[in-house]
């Protein structure tokens, strides 16, 4: 997909978040990025994107704020991609998205895991929200309308509030 992604006209929050990381290329990029990659032939030998591709996505990126391009090189000119506040920002998505993968595995089929750089053990993430401490991944806690919904959006949620599901 080339060009601007327009995630202003998008009002629900997953729908934003997908058109940041919904290609399965973004989240790639993304956690070479985490692992310290930032140069353009480190994310084509690991991705396998053709030049072209890569060229294409790695604008989008920029263009959406998760990566800056900076030069490092200029004969030839060359260039690095580091993540902005924005793109280190997606971690915790990230992380989640491997934890619920491996979830699904036996631990021996696991090719990757997530661990303390301390102890070295692996760890298993959980959503928690931030004032109780609480697990957010379960029927007590509920989307609902926020201050910015549109009247389809309020409706949405009043209808899913007047009959009692979650």
């Amino acid at each position: 997909m080339g060009g601007k992604i327009r995630l202003e006209d998008r009002e629900c929050p997953l729908s934003t978040a997908l058109g940041y990381v919904g290609e399965w290329w973004t989240m790639l990029i993304l956690h070479d990025c985490f692992d310290s990659y930032s140069r353009f032939d480190q994310f084509q030998e690991n991705i396998g994107l053709s030049s072209s591709m890569l060229t294409s996505r790695l604008r989008v990126l920029v263009e959406q704020g998760l990566l800056e391009k900076r030069p490092y090189q200029s004969n030839p000119p060359r260039h690095e991609y580091i993540l902005t506040e924005k793109g280190r920002s997606l971690r915790p998505v990230l992380v989640a998205m491997a934890a619920w993968s491996n979830s699904r595995l036996d631990p021996s089929e696991r090719a990757m895991i997530l661990v303390d750089s301390e102890t070295g053990m692996e760890v298993e993430p959980v959503l928690v929200d931030r004032t109780s401490g609480r697990r957010v991944d379960d029927q007590a806690h509920a989307f609902t309308a926020g201050p910015a919904a549109s009247p389809a959006m309020r409706a949405r949620y009043s209808a899913r509030a007047n009959d009692g599901s979650h």
